[in-house]
């Protein structure tokens, strides 16, 4: 399965950004194999709307078929819900951590957003 993972650096020992939108990078991640790409999301750091939105559609066009991050807003969830992407919740440790958690059911799984719009 490839799973998203918003992180605030470039590989598996990175902590996770708990934002999405605004998460500094989005680590595709095989969750069989543990190989990973790694995609620059500063394009969304400093927008000043749409960042949810767009981090979505970008997510749903890698073929991700879950997100692992720490806040989800209501026009993200919206778009990945319609994309058919599962969002899970995690907000501490790395992205290893999370994907470790992930692998062990242990994660929080969402269809509602778990803060408002323009969350920073």
């Amino acid at each position: 399965m490839k799973i998203a993972i918003t992180t605030q650096g470039q590989d598996l020992s990175s902590a996770l950004d708990p934002r999405f939108g605004r998460a500094k990078w989005l680590l595709l991640v095989d969750s069989d194999t543990g190989a990973f790409e790694v995609h620059d999301n500063t394009m969304n750091l400093n927008a000043s709307s749409g960042a949810g939105i767009q981090a979505a559609q970008n997510v749903a066009n890698l073929g991700a078929e879950a997100v692992i991050t720490g806040n989800m807003g209501p026009n993200a969830v919206k778009t990945l819900n319609m994309a058919k992407v599962q969002i899970f919740l995690s907000t501490d440790g790395t992205a290893q951590d999370a994907l470790d958690l992930f692998k062990a059911g242990k994660l929080q799984g969402i269809t509602e957003p778990n803060v408002e719009g323009h969350w920073a």
